[in-house]
């Protein structure tokens, strides 16, 4: 036995990566060039060897601070480039590598820049707004002037200063003191004042005047015919123009408060019409003037836009890159000699030659007269784990990583996912017709993945883009099941062959209704077209799914125990496969695998046995004569010896592993046999942590602990044989569900609408028909299946030997820093 089981493969393809501890003794003068040719490599994790210290405390803490700055100042362009609706593709040929601090320079001087720039245009664009402004209360507020009254209000508009709100009106004010010369006021005479306000806070504003004046004034206002920007938000504001007419000194500092305090701006309106109009030339002229500025520091903006736009992906990456190497840096420390610096990492074994001779180009390209010391270590905490993968394996990596990462060097389920994953699913959602809209899905996204993959995608389309290999092979075996079950939306075909039934007599009118005779061979592949419609076709494709479940759970739960026999041959540890692999095989087969072998035999034999009555009465009869149940000869004692193996396996399971563990840890701190020293045994089941870290501590023997823990495990794995081989007849609930939901559909909404002449029902039909199949059965259902075939992986299929206490290898490499690593 032992001489076979030497001869098993190591399943190594099966397994992470081989991890190495390495040290790293680099001359300061080549360390930014080691750290960042490694980073271009991309194969060594780094440990932070100064973990006690907080980031402000590190040697490079200023280049991180300097990096964090030009950063900030990066993301202050490309904010401002898309604010300006620009769009400034990268240059294609190779820029020359720039330096830090000539990098530093540069954009200081160009963020010094362009903060002027929109400073300036912020003032420009204000007094345009303010001229803009006066312009519209000009050619609006006049014409709620009454020219009878000139003298009464000419000289009330003569307000002084305190009535412009906006300071940077200045040019205009002096003009209005030139054309209105400032007389005595009259008191008791009606006044205005003209101005213009946002339009959301008209209604506010005129209830807050009426109140102020309790209701001693007049209120006009009109709609400006032009939006006006918001130099704040660059939006356009829609704004109304208003004139109040009041009486008294009184009125009019409230209204002035008021004004002020909904925003509103002011601007004196003289009533001499002449005076008007020459007002309005002389704002017009402004105006254009304005413009005309305003476009050219628009233009002269843009085009500094745009020289920093063209290296702005080169100039983030250059930072970003910078960044993480004094990241890593950092996690470095110096030797006693202040002259290296020293530093730990894990790099996969195969690694290992690659990355010496990163290091020694380093060294040669820094000028540097010592060259980097890389040798390995020994290793005593848990290596990292690493999966080399590709754009198939990834997508399924990371649903099992999803659960949690796999110890190290234990046996990867992703592996086998790739297989049983999309065959779970696709058992549950058999319909080569809805198999084939999969497929058309997946194959769109592969024929844009080289688009797809370089554009920005929404959290949802980024989900379908990285499972699109997933889709496709949900896709193709949702065909393959669809296929075995004769349903394209439902609707069953004869594509291998006419049907093994006829009506058995000729006055058979309706072959669905009226019972079918078999005249010839089976249908060669999957369900006879036949069974749709018939009176049997529930009972029959319930019991064909419901035991097809099973044996699939069946067969996957065994994989999963084979699987972790393979996992404690790996690890040495012997005491798992005699007390735990072998009793947990010979209980789950002597119950549901005996189930297993019952369906097969009935299925090849036809027999009418009742199953239901075989197992129950295995329990509570095992003695009792099976009569028409009988499914072979010698099958009653065979119940009986598997009966008595399952009974025997419980116990198997629960006592002998603790006192073997006792008996071996009194052996090792008695002194007796040093030779266990050498076993991985008590290391994987006494103190798991330390069997991750590869070292041996002397921790306290702790009998009852071990007992309870190998107690809890025994029960767990006893019920969970029962609820987990209940819990695989999902893949017959699912399947029913989908393909009942599919004869809805298509029975009560497709062919009812058809049956009608009339054209407009006819499409209804048709598109009520398409929306439910694309909405219920493709993303619902869809996500249904999927959810579901991820739970039978991560708790049945797994639970029997994954461990998933591990982390993740993620090594020190450009290609992973994303822009949030900023």
């Amino acid at each position: 036995m032992e001489e076979f089981l030497d001869k098993l493969p190591q399943m190594d393809l099966m397994r992470s990566e081989k991890m190495t501890l390495v040290q790293l003794i680099i001359p300061v003068e080549s360390a930014h060039r080691s750290i960042t040719y490694l980073g271009e490599l991309g194969l060594l994790q780094f440990r932070d060897l100064n973990a006690d210290k907080s980031p402000f405390q590190r040697t490079f803490a200023n280049q991180v601070k300097r990096c964090g700055e030009m950063s900030r100042k990066l993301r202050f362009f490309k904010d401002q480039i898309d604010k300006a609706g620009l769009r400034c593709s990268p240059r294609h040929e190779i820029e020359p590598d720039i330096e830090l601090g000539d990098l530093e320079r540069q954009l200081a001087d160009h963020e010094h820049e362009v903060l002027e720039m929109n400073s300036n245009s912020e003032k420009l664009r204000q007094t345009y707004n303010e001229l803009l402004e006066f312009k519209i209360v000009l050619e609006k507020a006049s014409g709620f002037l009454v020219s009878s009254n000139a003298h009464a209000i000419g000289d009330e508009t003569e307000l002084h200063e305190s009535t412009y709100s906006n300071n940077g009106f200045i040019e205009t004010a002096s003009l209005l003191e030139q054309e209105m010369n400032p007389g005595p006021s009259n008191q008791s005479g009606l006044r205005f004042i003209s101005g213009i306000i946002n339009k959301d806070k008209l209604l506010r504003f005129e209830r807050m005047l009426f109140r102020a004046t309790r209701g001693n004034m007049l209120f006009n206002q009109t709609t400006s015919d032009e939006e006006i920007m918001d130099p704040s938000t660059s939006e356009m504001v829609e704004k109304v123009v208003f004139v109040v007419f009041f009486s008294g000194e009184q009125a009019r500092t409230k209204i002035l408060k008021i004004c002020e305090a909904f925003g509103a701006n002011c601007y004196p309106v003289p009533e001499d019409t002449t005076k008007q109009r020459q007002l309005t030339r002389e704002v017009l002229s402004r105006l254009s003037d304005l413009e005309a500025t305003l476009d050219a520091g628009t233009r002269h903006r843009n085009n500094a836009l745009n020289s920093v736009g063209y290296s702005l992906t080169n100039w983030m990456t250059t930072v970003r890159r910078e960044k993480a190497v004094y990241d890593t840096l950092n996690m470095l420390n110096f030797d006693v000699t202040k002259k290296c610096l020293v530093g730990e990492g894990w790099c996969p074994t195969f690694a290992k030659t690659q990355i010496h001779e990163v290091l020694q180009r380093a060294t040669f390209d820094s000028n540097s007269q010592v060259g980097v010391i890389f040798h390995v270590m020994q290793a005593v905490e848990s290596p990292p784990t690493y999966f080399r993968t590709n754009k198939l394996t990834n997508a399924f990596q990371e649903i099992i990583d999803a659960y949690g990462v796999a110890r190290y060097q234990e046996a990867n389920p992703a592996v086998y996912s790739v297989v049983t994953y999309p065959f779970l699913f696709a058992v549950m959602f058999g319909d080569w017709g809805h198999g084939l809209c999969l497929l058309l899905g997946a194959l769109y996204l592969l024929a844009r993945e080289r688009k797809l993959s370089t554009q920005k995608l929404g959290s949802f389309m980024e989900m379908l883009f990285g499972g699109r290999y997933v889709i496709l092979l949900m896709a193709l075996f949702s065909i393959y099941c669809g296929l075995i079950y004769n349903e394209f939306f439902s609707v069953p075909f004869h594509i291998f062959g006419g049907s093994a039934y006829k009506c058995r007599d000729t006055t058979c009118s309706d072959a669905y209704t009226v019972g079918l005779v078999k005249y010839r061979d089976p249908y060669p592949f999957g369900v006879d077209p036949s069974w749709r419609g018939s009176r049997t076709e529930l009972p029959y494709l319930n019991s064909l799914k419901m035991k097809m479940s099973i044996l699939l759970g069946i067969a996957q739960m065994n994989l999963g125990l084979i699987l972790s026999f393979f996992n404690a041959r790996f690890f040495g540890s012997s005491l798992d496969i005699r007390y735990q692999f072998i009793p947990q095989m010979i209980f789950l087969n002597s119950l549901f695998g005996y189930l297993s072998l019952l369906i097969i035999i009935k299925w090849c034999t036809g027999s009418q046995a009742d199953l239901y009555h075989v197992m129950i009465y295995m329990f509570l009869s095992p003695t009792e004569e099976l009569g028409e149940n009988e499914l072979f000869w010698g099958q009653r004692p065979l119940q009986i010896m598997l009966l008595l193996l399952a009974f025997i396996a419980v116990p198997w399971m629960l006592f002998p592993k603790p006192f073997a563990l006792r008996k071996i840890h009194m052996e090792r701190f008695q002194g007796r046999t040093y030779g266990v020293l050498g076993t991985s045994e008590v290391d994987l089941d006494v103190e798991p942590d330390s069997a991750r870290g590869g070292g041996h501590h002397e921790e306290e023997f702790n009998f009852s602990e071990i007992f309870v823990h190998q107690l809890i495990h025994s029960i767990e794995f006893v019920l969970g044989s029962v609820s987990n081989t209940a819990s695989y007849l999902r893949l017959w609930a699912l399947s029913l569900a989908h393909s009942e939901l599919s004869t809805v559909f298509y029975e009560k909404v497709l062919l009812l609408a058809w049956g009608y002449e009339n054209i407009l029902i006819r499409l209804i039909g048709v598109a009520v028909f398409a929306f439910a199949t694309a909405f219920i059965l493709l993303m619902m259902e869809t996500l249904s299946a999927f959810l579901h075939a991820l739970r039978l992986h991560w708790v049945e299929f797994m639970g029997k030997f994954f461990n998933g206490d591990g982390y993740k290898f993620k090594p020190f490499s450009f290609a992973l820093i994303s822009d949030d690593d900023e």
